[in-house]
């Protein structure tokens, strides 16, 4: 196979795996669980078939101990991610809430910067004050009647999962410096996130708004997760770590974006969410900045420059 045919496969494979994760907050949505219990159950469903899967293939993963051990620790913040991801989606729905997160974007380059020494360029440090502005607008502060059951709580919700969402990002991809095989990443990452999510889920939580896990299975509720978890946790999320390694950046760059748009149009399509001309106004901003920072956006290696 060509180069260029092996490029194009894995880019639909990206494409493939970035819509199918753009479903998820719609079947989280119609399962009418509770945050933690939905996400809870979304790693649950998902582990024997990964555990399957990895079995099945017996392929080699060349990581060591301490990386493994990495891969299991960014799950433990990928499930305060969900906490509030889902949260968020509770309080100001789908796309406003995945809007926000998708602002990891900026806040993983900014944290390279603090931790690596990665200085980011001008565009990306001017694009946080208009990231600001944006949350401000969605938060509906200034808005007679924003969408949602309480915006100022979404965006909190929101933000806190984008914050989490980097910190599982940057440690996600530290531990496979090995490049192990993605089901393996999968397994090990969803496996903590499992594990935080039934910490969190079983701690007296209820008086900052989370609730403990309902444990009690119900149809059709359980049915979404069970969609969500094969087509979004197992599936969605094998073919992104394949493929965005592998893809050029300008190609990584529109299959990261293509997830939250799509989101959002599934909202307006299939759940009705109408976000205020304020709110939209918000999610443009946001979501301009993030594309700026996506494609043009650099850091440089402070140390390299001043040797």
């Amino acid at each position: 196979m060509s180069a260029s045919a092996d490029d194009r496969r894995t880019m639909a494979i990206a494409l493939g795996g970035a819509t199918l994760i753009s479903f998820a907050p719609l079947f989280y949505i119609k399962s009418e669980t509770d945050p933690i219990t939905g996400a809870f159950f979304r790693m649950i469903y998902a582990l024997p078939i990964l555990a399957a899967i990895v079995w099945f293939q017996k392929g080699l993963d060349p990581r060591d101990k301490r990386a493994r051990n990495l891969t299991f620790a960014a799950g433990l913040l990928l499930a305060l991610d969900f906490i509030g991801y889902h949260s968020a989606i509770d309080y100001i729905g789908s796309g406003i809430a995945t809007m926000i997160g998708n602002s990891q974007v900026i806040i993983v380059t900014l944290s390279s910067w603090i931790l690596f020494g990665e200085r980011p360029n001008r565009l990306i440090l001017l694009s946080l004050p208009l990231v600001m502005l944006g949350l401000l607008l969605i938060s509906g502060i200034w808005d007679q009647d924003p969408y949602g059951s309480d915006p100022v709580k979404g965006v909190i919700g929101g933000v806190v999962a984008a914050i989490f969402y980097s910190s599982f990002l940057i440690l996600y991809r530290f531990s496979n410096k090995a490049r192990a095989p993605s089901v393996n990443l999968q397994l090990g990452a969803t496996s903590g996130a499992a594990t935080g999510l039934l910490i969190f889920g079983i701690m007296p939580l209820s008086s900052v708004g989370i609730q403990p896990i309902d444990f009690s299975i119900s149809y059709p509720e359980h049915a979404w997760l069970v969609l969500l978890s094969i087509s979004c946790q197992v599936v969605g999320w094998i073919a992104i770590t394949y493929a965005l390694p592998r893809l050029p950046a300008a190609h990584t760059s529109f299959a990261v974006l293509l997830q939250p748009v799509l989101t959002i149009l599934w909202g307006i399509m299939l759940l009705s969410e109408k976000p205020s001309l304020q709110q939209i106004a918000g999610m443009i901003i946001i979501f301009s900045s993030v594309i700026a920072v996506t494609l043009f956006g650099k850091a440089e290696n402070v140390e390299s420059n001043s040797s």
